[in-house]
C-alpha cells in the first residue's frame, strides 16, 4: 500500500472487526471467559482506535477544508455517542430501582459521575464498564481543540508532550486511584500519533515496514504474554499499569497491518465481523443487562460468558437499529458530513 493509497481509502472496514473482537474480550473478562484471553485489554484497543479515527477524520477534513469545524464535530460525537449511552444509563438504574437496589449500588451512590462523564473516578458496580467512555469523552473534548484549533503547526510536538505528561502522571494517580486513569490517555494518544504518521508522507514510510500479515502474529504474542510482562514490571508501579502504554505501543504498530491488503485485513473486513463491529458500541454498553438476564439460566464459568456474549449481540442489534442508526442520521443530516460514515462505518 503506498501513501496515496491509504489517502484514497474510504473506508477501514477491518477496524470494524477489530472493534468485534475488542468488545467481545471485555464480555468474556468480565462474565467467566479463560483468563489467558486477557478480556481487559480490549478496553485499551477501543482507545488506540479512537486516537487513531478520530485524528484521521480530523486531518482530512483539515486537508480539505483547510480548517475544522468543532461544532460539527462536537455535534457528530453527541449524536453517536450521547443516546446509547443515557439509553443504557437510565434502563440499568430503573432496574436497580425497581428491584430495590439501586442505592446499594456503586451505580445509585455514583449517579451524577456518570451523569458528567466522571465515571473513571466512581467505584463500579452495574454500569462499571462504562469508566471507559469518560475517558474518551474528555479526549473528544479537548483534542481537536488543542491539535487543531489552538496549536495546530505544534501538533506531533503536542502529541509527543501530552503522552510524556501521561506517563508522568501515572505514578501520583495510582496512589489515589489503583486504575492510573492517565495511562490510558496515553493508549488513545499512540492511536492520534500513528494517524499522524501515517498522513504524513516521510511518516507512513516509517511505518511501511509494519504492513506485513506477520506483524499480527506478535501483536497477539504480546497480548498473550501481557502477565508475564506485568509481573517482571511490577514494583513501585502495579504491573498491569505499567505494561498498558507498552500494549498501546504494540497495538499502535500492528494498525498498518490491519490497513494493508493482505489476509488479516480480509478476515477482519469478513461480513460477519464488520456486522459486529458496527455493533460493539452497543455490545460493550448492554453487556450487564445481558449477563442480568442470563442469571436466570444458572450458568456459570466459560458457558456464562458465551450466553452473556450473544444476549448482548442480541440486545445490541435491537439498540443500534432503533437507537444508534437514527440518532447517526439525524447527526449526519445536520451536519451535513459523511466523511465520518465513510471511514469508520459508523
Amino acid at each position: 500500500m503506498t501513501h496515496d493509497d491509504f489517502l484514497g481509502l474510504k473506508r477501514f472496514p477491518a477496524l470494524d472487526g477489530v472493534r468485534a473482537v475488542a468488545a467481545l474480550l471485555v464480555v468474556f473478562f468480565h462474565y467467566g471467559g479463560p483468563g489467558f484471553l486477557q478480556g481487559w485489554l480490549g478496553v485499551q484497543i477501543f482507545f488506540v482506535l479512537s486516537g487513531f479515527l478520530i485524528t484521521t477524520l480530523l486531518l482530512r477534513e483539515h486537508a480539505r477544508n483547510g480548517r475544522i469545524s468543532l461544532a460539527r464535530f462536537y455535534r457528530r460525537r453527541a449524536f453517536r455517542i450521547l443516546p446509547m449511552y443515557f439509553v443504557v444509563l437510565f434502563v440499568t438504574a430503573a432496574g436497580l430501582l425497581i428491584a430495590g437496589q439501586l442505592w446499594q449500588n456503586p451505580l445509585g451512590r455514583d449517579f451524577p459521575l456518570y451523569l458528567v462523564f466522571f465515571n473513571e473516578f466512581g467505584h463500579g458496580g452495574a454500569y462499571g464498564q462504562s469508566w471507559s467512555l469518560g475517558v474518551e469523552q474528555k479526549f473528544y473534548l479537548v483534542w481537536p481543540l488543542l491539535a487543531f484549533v489552538l496549536l495546530p503547526r505544534w501538533r506531533p510536538w503536542v502529541t509527543v508532550g501530552l503522552m510524556t505528561l501521561a506517563l508522568v502522571v501515572v505514578p501520583f494517580t495510582v496512589s489515589s486511584d489503583p486504575k492510573g486513569w492517565s495511562v490510558h490517555y496515553f493508549t488513545v494518544l499512540v492511536g492520534c500519533a500513528v494517524a499522524l504518521l501515517m498522513n504524513n508522507r516521510r511518516g507512513f514510510a516509517l511505518l511501511r515496514p509494519f504492513m506485513v500479515p506477520w506483524v499480527i502474529v506478535l501483536f497477539i504474542g504480546v497480548h498473550l504474554a501481557v502477565p508475564l510482562i506485568s509481573s517482571a514490571l511490577d514494583g513501585a508501579i502495579p504491573g498491569f499499569v505499567s505494561v498498558v502504554p507498552i500494549y498501546a505501543v504494540a497495538a499502535g504498530l500492528t494498525l498498518p497491518a490491519l490497513l494493508a491488503p493482505g489476509l488479516p485485513q480480509r478476515l477482519l473486513s469478513a461480513r460477519p465481523m464488520v456486522w459486529l463491529g458496527e455493533r460493539s458500541y452497543s455490545i460493550y454498553l448492554v453487556q450487564s443487562i445481558a449477563h442480568s438476564a442470563v442469571l436466570l439460566s444458572g450458568a456459570s464459568g466459560l458457558l456464562m460468558a458465551v450466553l452473556t456474549s450473544l444476549v448482548a449481540i442480541g440486545i445490541a442489534d435491537l439498540c443500534h437499529r432503533f437507537v444508534e442508526l437514527p440518532m447517526i442520521e439525524r447527526g449526519r443530516s445536520r451536519t451535513r458530513d459523511v466523511v465520518q460514515r465513510d471511514l469508520t462505518g459508523v
